[in-house]
């Protein structure tokens, strides 16, 4: 199902069309029956772009998972490897081949197609591991993003922010450049760029010199995009530190979402019946598919979560309401109208019995004294209290041995709101955090120095950047907000307050140049040269802006972005006010433990007793 791709004014089908075509081009390549052999990282994304069904229409009969090891036994023709460029996979994928050339029963065909693309690194890998010549086809599939939502588009690129901050590897830049050329091939050039960061910078120059290289040859197609925005996380490290308070980024925080799906506790959603069945064996997590195409979730993932039992409350009154109406049908014609409503009442009803209990699971987290005491902390840091000093709380959180991400979440959102800790203060955190967790952590330390999470003080810049761009709104309503500071009850995130400046009509950037000096990386406006017959023609300005008036902005973030900072960006969308309506993307959907867990390293442990030997 992808209606819910194309319910708006940038039709994201078509995308999720094109990647479908090329997909089955690269199957169809393979004459015969075929076995695919996923890279774990990808099954979830491709779920996004095909299902099942439609492969095995391209004689696909059998899908395992890359593992070490014998394939399972399949009678097929064809054994196709789907991976992305990765060395370490190099060897997985080596030893699967050598383990069924040896097997007995008739020979099969190996293909290899890398996804986004093939690296002659891997080539060569698979060439000194003797294995490249048994390939009939190594080719690539040039997928580069996955859509989401109807407003949304992510890479999903695990280690995009790892590799760029730490290990200097700008290969998710060039990747997420190679994506703005397919999105301006498919929906036309965007006439307008900014961005702010060094990263934004470096995928503006590789757009703009692969434009260069087409020579004119690109498609001729009417811009449906009026600008493109690339923001670089390094310019607002704090915000994904910071706990998600919408509903859909609690979801995330608590249970995590990928690729559209969470998995919750079965137990929760199961009828009486099920919890006195005789099995003693742990149920499934249930699954849920979170997206636009359902209703209700439409309505609620956006609001502060403390808005959503309201939501629900007055759902459940208007479903009931619709029930009663069963008993005023008197006539053929009206019974005939009630049982037609019936399926989606129905469907209504059980989409509030799932939301109700998703939202008791959640309620159970955040009314925790754990959960309060964390939240009123970073909250404190946010403002700027409290943070040029070692931190009672953190203390306490080490002391208990709280899992060490919550601490290290903690820890560097006092760092980067404080511009950097004193050398005694840093180096007094690192010795408790090694001596209480052990020094396998040293690496991830390292790694959270060299991205700035962790770092000595320097100019203290956070205090003229919270004041210039209004980060902190006293007062702001959860219920009914004015303001993006919502999403955080009272915090506005950056990157987006950037987006927000930059569409006011005829000002931009220009009412916030100092704040701009303050923020880290170059800034960016770029104009791209559109054919006049291909220029987009506006109707006349009048007082009220109609949607179809509206520019279409996207906002595109380099190193990740939070469900919180997705849904402050819809919020603008639907303002009556507003004249910019926006598209997201971005090389991975974050939280602030996903984000942590990435630059994450720990140096293996050896038992003391193998050490003896």
């Amino acid at each position: 199902m992808s209606a819910h791709l194309s319910s708006s004014r940038v039709n994201l089908s078509i995308l999720r069309e094109s990647a479908r075509r090329e997909l089955l081009e690269c199957l169809d390549k393979c004459i015969g029956t075929k076995a695919v052999i996923w890279d774990d990282s990808l099954t979830g994304p491709f779920g996004l772009i095909a299902e099942y069904a439609l492969l095995k229409d391209h004689d696909v009969t059998r899908m395992f998972p890359l593992t070490f090891g014998k394939l399972q036994q399949t009678n097929v023709q064809n054994i196709i490897f789907i991976v992305q460029p990765k060395l370490a996979l190099m060897e997985i994928v080596a030893d699967n081949v050598r383990k069924e050339e040896t097997a007995p029963g008739p020979k099969k065909e190996f293909h290899m197609f890398f996804v986004p693309r093939k690296t002659l690194l891997c080539e060569r890998k698979l060439q000194e591991l003797g294995v490249y010549g048994t390939f009939k086809t190594v080719d690539e599939y040039s997928l580069e993003m996955f859509p989401f939502d109807s407003d949304l588009l992510s890479m999903e690129l695990e280690g995009s922010f790892r590799e760029c901050c730490i290990h200097e590897d700008y290969t998710s830049l060039y990747n997420a450049a190679k994506s703005l050329m397919t999105l301006q091939a498919l929906y036309g050039v965007i006439p307008y760029i900014h961005g702010k960061g060094q990263w934004a910078k470096h995928v503006c120059d590789m757009m703009l010199r692969m434009r260069r290289e087409l020579g004119g040859s690109e498609p001729q197609i009417v811009p449906q995009i009026d600008s493109l925005l690339l923001l670089d996380r390094t310019v607002d490290l704090l915000t994904p530190l910071a706990t998600q308070l919408t509903y859909e980024g609690l979801i995330d925080e608590i249970f995590g979402i990928k690729n559209t799906v969470v998995q919750l506790p079965m137990e929760k959603f199961s009828s009486a019946d099920v919890h006195g069945g005789a099995s003693a064996m742990v149920p499934e997590p249930k699954k849920f598919i979170l997206n636009s195409l359902e209703e209700l979730y439409a309505d609620i993932r956006d609001r502060n979560f403390n808005a959503v039992g309201q939501v629900l409350s007055r759902k459940a009154k208007a479903i009931s309401a619709q029930f009663e109406e069963r008993h005023g049908a008197k006539t053929v014609g009206e019974i005939k109208q009630f049982v037609s409503k019936l399926p989606h009442i129905q469907a209504a009803k059980e989409s509030l019995a799932n939301h109700t209990s998703i939202a008791e699971l959640v309620k159970e987290v955040t009314d925790t004294d754990e959960f309060i005491e964390a939240l009123h902390t970073q909250q404190e840091f946010m403002n700027g209290l409290e943070t040029d000093k070692i931190h009672p709380f953190i203390e306490d959180c080490i002391a208990k041995q709280e899992p060490l991400t919550k601490v290290l979440r903690l820890l560097c959102l006092q760092c980067v709101a404080n511009n950097g800790f004193k050398q005694k203060n840093l180096e007094y955190y690192k010795r408790e955090i090694l001596q209480t967790y052990g020094f396998q952590h040293t690496l991830t330390l390292s790694n959270l120095e060299k991205a700035g999470l962790l770092k000595v003080q320097t100019n203290r810049t956070y205090g003229a950047i919270r004041k210039g761009l209004r980060l902190i709104i006293e007062d702001v309503s959860e219920q009914s907000p004015t303001d993006v500071s919502y999403v955080y009850s009272g915090y506005a995130p950056v990157l987006v307050r950037l987006a927000q400046f930059l569409a006011r009509p005829g000002q931009g950037w220009r009412t916030i140049e100092e704040v701009m000096d303050l923020l880290p990386g170059p800034k960016i406006e770029v104009s791209q040269e559109i054919p006049t017959g291909l220029k987009k023609k506006r109707g006349s300005v009048s007082s009220l802006q109609s949607e179809e008036d509206k520019k279409i902005m996207l906002v595109y973030f380099l190193g990740g972005v939070t469900y919180a900072e997705i849904a402050a960006l819809r919020f603008l969308s639907h303002q009556e006010d507003s004249s910019t309506e926006y598209i997201i993307a971005t090389t991975k959907i974050i939280n602030g433990d996903t984000w942590l867990d990435s630059v994450s390293e720990t140096i293996p442990t050896i038992p003391i007793a193998d050490l003896r030997r």
